[in-house]
């Protein structure tokens, strides 16, 4: 873009250079506090950095499960426009959200609503851009990203601002570049679940039957399990491994250290103290085979997840694999917050093989899955390149850095969450819901 000049600005300095016609406003003269409350019929939001603030059951659709319905200070929620903004609990990680809905969220989110002067479309670039947030993030003295987050601190970021049918042209590129990059990453993500689904059956193939495809076998006398192996022992999972329930840590909790905290989706943070020692197995209590994951080092499994306590004599890596073997689908529970119940599982009949065999078959599994490993990591690299480009692409265009007001031109209206946000697979219920007031989601 032509006739860039250099500004300094007060307090933060992230507009460096920025098109002569542009101007550099104060956040206050383009969005104003909303402080009405709740209306009657206002439907409860979720404010999300995935999907941006939508409504709560929406969510839980994408999700695929039940997040603890708000009850208390329900009389203290505040309404939001669509359209409006909302500054989260974990604005300093994101950005600021975009909400899709009317309706109301919890009373400690600060509800922003945008003047004249703002394009909707333009601003939910400008504040999930990485100078934008990192600018945020300099507003805090705090020790951890992610705490409260005031209208002081957004009051201190100054914002760019073309004029308004520029901003529509800059955002409206940015909508279809980001409708084409979600259509790549689905694409390339459905290789990826194919070549898990070749993994798991070689998982699967190894733990119910060995690596020998010419073993004796015998009746299990169990239905569902079928024949198993000659001299393998036939018992419930509670007696080749035990389970517990992980512990409650919220993000607000935590201070950074040398141990991982292992929720249901993996490791999500690092904290100053271990509840489990190494070698561990967590498993998450939602979602399919996958989440199962081997821990090397002491860490803290998260309330959102089950741990293995005792492998009861079992080679640690071989529970890993037989764990993985197990539909947390087929044995969920029927709560208003589903998830796989350990007393369930406990039940399961399983086959266990000599432990000399069970190390015979965790070599089997990693040596075949070397080469699919190898092929999931390529593509997981390719998705990381993709994001970092469409990352950089966003702060070049709502910085003016980038001219693409003549390919708009030609380009047709795609707004949706999928072109403004990168939608993971799954979210973690502890990190990213409106959460009750006063209350700790129990998953």
């Amino acid at each position: 873009m032509t006739g860039a000049i250099t500004r300094g600005h007060r307090h933060i300095p992230w507009l460096r250079e920025l098109p002569a016609h542009w101007e550099v406003v104060s956040s206050k003269q383009l969005f104003s506090p909303r402080r009405e409350l709740a209306r009657e019929h206002d439907q409860q939001l979720a404010a999300t950095q995935a999907y941006g603030v939508i409504n709560q059951k929406e969510f839980e659709r994408r999700v695929g499960r039940k997040v603890v319905q708000i009850t208390q200070n329900l009389e203290k929620r505040r309404h939001v426009e669509k359209d409006d903004f909302v500054i989260s609990m974990r604005s300093f990680q994101g950005g600021l959200e975009r909400a899709w809905e009317t309706g109301c969220i919890r009373s400690s989110y600060v509800v922003l609503k945008p003047r004249d002067r703002v394009d909707i479309g333009f601003f939910q670039y400008v504040f999930k851009s990485r100078g934008y947030i990192q600018a945020l993030q300099a507003t805090s003295n705090f020790i951890r990203d992610g705490q409260d987050l005031s209208i002081s601190n957004f009051s201190l970021v100054d914002l760019p601002l073309p004029p308004k049918n520029e901003q529509h042209l800059l955002a409206r590129y940015l909508d279809w570049h980001g409708a084409q990059t979600a259509k790549l990453i689905r694409a390339k993500k459905r290789i990826i679940a194919l070549i898990n689904e070749e993994k798991q059956a070689i998982i699967h193939r190894a733990v119910m039957r060995g690596l020998d495809p010419n073993v004796k076998l015998k009746p299990s006398g169990i239905p569902w399990l079928g024949d198993v192996p000659e001299g393998w022992e036939v018992k419930r999972l509670k007696w080749a491994t035990r389970l517990q329930r992980g512990y409650d840590l919220p993000a607000d909790k935590r201070i950074a250290g040398p141990y991982p905290v292992v929720s249901s989706g993996g490791v999500i943070d690092r904290h100053i103290e271990y509840r489990a020692r190494a070698p561990g197995v967590v498993m998450g209590r939602y979602g399919s085979t996958e989440a199962v994951f081997y821990i090397e080092e002491d860490f803290w499994p998260h309330n959102t997840s089950l741990f293995v306590t005792d492998f009861q004599g079992n080679l640690a890596l071989w529970c890993y694999y037989l764990l993985r073997t197990i539909s947390k689908a087929d044995h969920s529970g029927k709560s208003a917050v589903p998830g796989v119940d350990r007393k369930d599982l406990f039940d399961i009949f399983v086959a266990v093989p000599p432990y000399d065999e069970q190390i015979e078959v965790v070599r089997g599994i990693e040596d075949r899955s070397q080469y699919l490993n190898r092929a999931i990591s390529g593509v997981a690299n390719e998705i990381d390149l993709v994001w970092e480009f469409r990352t950089r692409l966003i702060s070049d265009v709502v910085t003016g850095r980038l001219d693409v007001r003549a390919a708009a031109l030609t380009l047709p209206e795609t707004t949706s969450i999928e072109a403004v946000h990168e939608v993971p697979d799954n979210e973690d219920l502890d990190e990213s819901v409106d959460l009750p007031e006063n209350e700790e989601v129990a998953a």
